[in-house]
C-alpha cells in the first residue's frame, strides 16, 4: 500500500514464492511476484478492491461444498427415529465444530505461506467426502457429511490471516463477511436448482461442488499475491504473528473472564444463523414458497448489502478502542433488529419475506462484528502482537457446541411446533439475553483498559 512494506526479516511473507527462484515455477511464479510487485505500490483502493474481491470469492467457493445439501429435503428417510436430514445437518455441523476446536491451535500458529495450499487441500478433501456421499447408498452415508465438515471448518481463519492486521482491515472484512450471507443464499440455489432439473438429491452436493472447483482455484491464487501488512499498518494496528502455546496461556490468564460473556452471546448468534441457513427451506416452504429456488440467493443478496452498508465504514475509525466499543453497540443493535422484526411479523405489519430478511439482517449485524472487527480492533487497542483467528476459533468452536446441543434437544424433546414458532422462540430469547451478556463484556473490558492505562 502507500508505506514501504515491512522488511521479510520483521514479517513472514504472506506467500511461498520466492524471489530469487523464478526458474522453479516458470510462468506461474513470475506472475505472481509481478502481481504482488504491483499491489505493493498501487493506491490503497486498488488494493482493497483486489484482496477483497478475492477472499470474497474463496468463502464463497466454500460455501460451495458446503451448503447445497440443504437445500433438499430427504423426506421420507430417518436413521435411528431421527430425520435423515436432520442426521446430516447434525453429522456436518458436529464435524465443523471439532474442526473450529482444533483450529484454536492450528489457525493461531499458522505460517502465512501455508495458508492458500491449505485452503485446496482443505476443500477438495471436503469435495472428495461428497463423492462417497453419493456412492453409498442413504442413510448410510451420513458419515461422509460429518467428515465433508471438518476440513471446511479451517477456511475462515485461513481465509482472514490474508486480511487482519491493516489500517483497511473492517473494510476488506465487511466484503468478505458478507460472503457467508451471499454465498448460503447462492449454494442453495444452486443446489434446489440441479433438484428441479432431475439430479437426485445423492448427487447434487458432488455436483454443485463441481460448480465452484475452478473459481476456487483461481481466486485462492490470486490471494495468494497479496503482499504482507506495510510499516504504517503495524503502527496503527498490531503485528500479526502465529502464537505459541505460551502466548495463548498468557492472553487467556488476562482476558479469559472477559471473554466468556462474549463467547456466549456469540453462541446464540452462531445457533441461529446455522438455523436459518440449514433450515431456511424448512421455513421458507412453511411461509409459501415451496418451489421457488431463487428466493434464498435473493433474500441473502439483500441482507448483505445492509450488513455491508452498516459496517463497512467501521476502517475510518482511527481510534481502536473506541471502535472495538462500538462493535457491541452494532451487536446489540442486531439483537434488536431481529426481535423488533419477529414482533411486526406476529402483529401482522409487515410480511414472510420482510420478517426474514429484516431478521437475518439484525442477525448478521450481531454476527458479522465477532468474525472480523471485534477482535481485530481488541488485538489493536490492547496492542497484543497475536493474530485474530486465535480468538475467533475460540468463540466458533464453543459456538457449534451449541448449535450441535439445540439440535440434539430440538430433535430429542418432542414438542408440537412449527418452523415459525420455532424461530421465533430462537429470536426471543437470543435478543433478551445476548443484550445482557454483550454488555456484561463490555464493561469487563473497559476495566482491563482502565487498568492498562494506569
Amino acid at each position: 500500500m502507500q508505506s514501504p512494506p515491512v522488511s521479510s526479516s520483521s514479517i513472514p511473507s504472506a506467500s511461498p514464492l520466492r524471489e530469487d527462484s523464478p526458474g522453479k515455477r516458470g510462468v506461474v511464479l513470475s506472475a505472481g511476484l509481478n502481481l504482488r510487485g504491483r499491489l505493493q505500490r498501487s493506491p490503497v483502493w486498488v488494493f482493497v478492491l483486489y484482496v477483497s474481491l478475492a477472499s470474497f470469492v474463496v468463502y464463497t467457493c466454500m460455501y460451495g461444498f458446503r451448503k447445497p445439501f440443504t437445500a433438499a429435503s430427504f423426506s421420507g428417510i430417518y436413521l435411528w427415529g431421527i430425520s435423515y436430514k436432520v442426521v446430516l445437518v447434525i453429522s456436518q455441523v458436529l464435524g465443523y465444530m471439532l474442526s473450529k476446536f482444533y483450529g484454536i491451535r492450528f489457525i493461531s500458529g499458522m505460517e502465512p505461506s501455508k495458508r492458500a495450499g491449505f485452503i485446496v487441500k482443505l476443500i477438495l478433501t471436503s469435495w472428495l467426502s461428497l463423492l462417497l456421499f453419493g456412492l453409498v447408498p442413504a442413510p448410510y452415508n451420513f458419515v461422509f457429511m460429518f467428515i465433508n465438515g471438518l476440513p471446511l471448518g479451517m477456511i475462515w481463519g485461513l481465509v482472514f490471516g490474508f486480511l487482519e492486521g491493516r489500517r483497511v482491515t473492517e473494510l476488506m472484512g465487511a466484503v468478505l463477511a458478507t460472503s457467508f450471507i451471499f454465498a448460503s443464499g447462492l449454494a442453495k440455489t444452486v443446489g434446489k436448482g440441479l433438484i428441479l432439473h432431475g439430479i437426485s438429491e445423492a448427487w447434487m452436493p458432488f455436483i454443485a461442488g463441481g460448480v465452484f472447483i475452478i473459481p476456487l482455484f483461481v481466486s485462492s491464487w490470486l490471494l495468494n499475491q497479496a503482499p504482507p501488512p506495510t510499516a504504517d499498518d503495524i503502527a496503527h494496528r498490531t503485528v500479526r504473528r502465529p502464537m505459541s502455546r505460551e502466548q495463548r496461556q498468557d492472553f487467556l490468564r488476562r482476558f479469559g473472564f472477559a471473554l466468556i460473556p462474549i463467547v456466549i452471546a456469540y453462541v446464540m448468534l452462531t445457533i441461529l444463523r446455522d438455523f436459518t441457513e440449514d433450515f431456511a427451506n424448512e421455513l421458507w416452504t412453511e411461509t409459501g414458497f415451496r418451489n421457488n429456488a431463487d428466493v434464498f440467493a435473493g433474500t441473502s443478496t439483500i441482507v448483505s448489502l445492509i450488513v455491508l452498508t452498516v459496517v463497512g465504514g467501521f476502517f475510518l475509525i482511527r481510534n481502536n478502542y473506541r471502535a472495538f466499543q462500538l462493535n457491541n453497540g452494532i451487536i446489540i443493535g442486531g439483537f434488536l433488529l431481529a426481535a423488533g422484526a419477529t414482533t411486526l411479523f406476529h402483529l401482522h405489519l409487515i410480511s414472510p419475506v420482510g420478517w426474514i430478511i429484516t431478521a437475518s439482517a439484525g442477525l448478521y449485524l450481531g454476527y458479522v462484528p465477532y468474525n472480523c472487527f471485534y477482535f481485530e480492533r481488541m488485538l489493536a487497542a490492547y496492542k497484543i502482537p497475536g493474530n485474530v483467528g486465535f480468538l475467533i476459533y475460540i468463540a466458533d468452536a464453543f459456538g457449534y457446541l451449541g448449535t450441535v446441543v439445540v439440535l440434539l434437544v430440538k430433535e430429542f424433546v418432542h414438542i408440537r411446533y412449527t418452523w415459525v414458532d420455532f424461530f421465533t422462540m430462537l429470536f426471543y430469547i437470543s435478543a433478551i439475553a445476548g443484550i445482557l451478556l454483550v454488555l456484561w463484556g463490555s464493561v469487563l473490558y473497559s476495566k482491563i483498559y482502565r487498568k492498562n492505562n494506569q
